[in-house]
């Protein structure tokens, strides 16, 4: 059985449910994509690592790393390995260098755990053939985050950074994101 590599496009929020959010994969070197419904705290897990923000504690995901890591074992890649009734199934490869073995998963985790880890993530031509779509073109945004009501297009750039520091105290990793990609675009702006 074949499978293909995918590369992670972005996180949204899910329209479908509340409190969710759209994960959107892309199988490379196509323009197919997967999306996977996940919760906001594994939408959150990926996130902050993808955008490469540090929580003043270790999430879950990172407490999983930091555990393998005092083993010396290694996640060698994540694989969504099947697709049943709406619902992805993973497993994540482990090496400590002698022994390999192969840990079921749900996907979020798989994949928050993959993107710490910084290892390749598969879909196997049966999930793909299931799951995959054709990439929807957008229309205005691609940044549904900044959509949501927000406050903060009255604040200073001085004021958004300071905010910014204290939704990461405050570990409020979702609106951080929001405003660092408010930050971001003003600073293109100027």
């Amino acid at each position: 059985m074949g499978r293909k590599a995918l590369n992670i496009i972005g996180i949204s929020s899910s329209n479908s449910q509340h409190n969710t959010f759209a994960l959107i994969l892309g199988i490379k070197d196509t323009d197919m994509r997967i999306p996977i419904i996940i919760g906001a705290y594994e939408a959150q897990a990926i996130a902050i690592e993808l955008e490469g923000m540090s929580p003043s504690r270790p999430l879950t995901h990172d407490l999983v790393k930091n555990l393998l890591n005092s083993f010396d074992i290694i996640v060698t890649e994540v694989c969504i390995n099947r697709f049943s009734q709406g619902v992805f199934y993973s497993i994540v490869k482990l090496s400590n260098g002698d022994k390999n073995i192969e840990v079921d998963s749900r996907t979020s985790d798989a994949i928050a755990i993959a993107v710490r880890f910084k290892c390749p993530i598969y879909a196997e031509d049966d999930v793909i053939k299931q799951s995959a779509m054709k990439e929807e073109k957008e229309e205005e945004s691609d940044n549904d985050f900044i959509e949501k009501e927000d406050h903060t297009g009255t604040m200073s750039l001085g004021e958004l950074e300071e905010y910014l520091e204290e939704l990461i105290a405050q570990e409020n990793y979702e609106e951080a994101s929001r405003v660092r990609d408010e930050i971001k675009r003003l600073k293109e702006e100027s």
